[in-house]
């Protein structure tokens, strides 16, 4: 019944301007018509369809065989080119009757007694079935000993060398300035001893925590523990090295 009274209303028939369809709103280029007016123009009337008029072949004129074959040009009879022949050969007769009275036997003989003997190759066997190799390439002659830069220090090493004593230089005096200052201390022997066996005895507790760990790491905290006790060991590692490599060690004085 409110439907009813709702649609029933003076106002409803009154007639109303029937609104133009509303279209879907489309996508257009900017370039649309410039892209149609250039397939205008470039589009030929044969372009998809082919010729406009083309002749029918004509049947009496198929594709025969053989027909597409290159044809070579007929052979002709060679010509022995006769001038340059003629020109080449030499007109002068030879000196007939010369005789030589050289014994040819003995100055093989001689020429063999005054030649020099080859010298052999020198080769090395390294094998118990004789394999053979030559010696000179192997590296086992002495031949470097010849060369004209032999036993010299290289001039690079002679340059690296006086860098560094140079570098070590301006260190020392640069520590013996700040220990004059009296911001640096020399570290004694004692108290170096002491400090690195301090070092390896935390090192030694560590480890001895490390190997009692249990053998199955199954739980976070199990892991992390590990973890801490490896870095731990680690860095006295890095320590004690670093001690034992120096002698001598400033530490500042604050």
């Amino acid at each position: 019944m409110d439907d009813l009274l709702a649609g029933e209303c003076i106002y409803n028939l009154l007639p109303r301007p029937e609104e133009p369809p509303r279209h879907r709103l489309k996508y257009y280029s900017k370039q649309r018509k410039m892209v149609q007016e250039e397939l205008e123009r470039k589009k030929s009337s044969y372009k998809t369809m082919g010729l406009p008029k083309v002749e029918p072949p004509c049947p009496r004129h198929h594709l025969l065989k053989h027909s597409k074959e290159p044809k070579l040009p007929d052979r002709e009879p060679y010509k022995v080119p006769v001038d340059g022949i003629i020109s080449s050969i030499p007109t002068d007769k030879p000196l007939m009757g010369l005789h030589t009275k050289k014994n040819f036997v003995e100055a093989n003989i001689a020429e063999v007694k005054m030649s020099v003997p080859k010298k052999p190759v020198p080769i090395y066997v390294d094998t118990k079935r004789g394999n053979r190799n030559l010696l000179e390439p192997s590296g086992l002659l002495p031949t470097l000993l010849h060369r004209k830069g032999y036993g010299k220090i290289p001039d690079y090493i002679i340059k690296r060398t006086v860098e560094e004593k140079k570098a070590q230089e301006e260190y020392d005096a640069y520590v013996k300035e700040r220990i004059r200052q009296g911001s640096m201390k020399l570290l004694s022997e004692e108290e170096r001893n002491n400090v690195l066996m301090g070092l390896k005895q935390n090192w030694e507790e560590l480890n001895h925590s490390f190997q009692g760990l249990s053998i199955l790491i199954d739980t976070v905290s199990k892991q992390n523990h590990k973890e801490k006790l490896e870095n731990k060991m680690k860095k006295l590692e890095q320590d004690i090295d670093l001690i034992e490599r120096h002698k001598f060690i400033y530490i500042p004085q604050h």
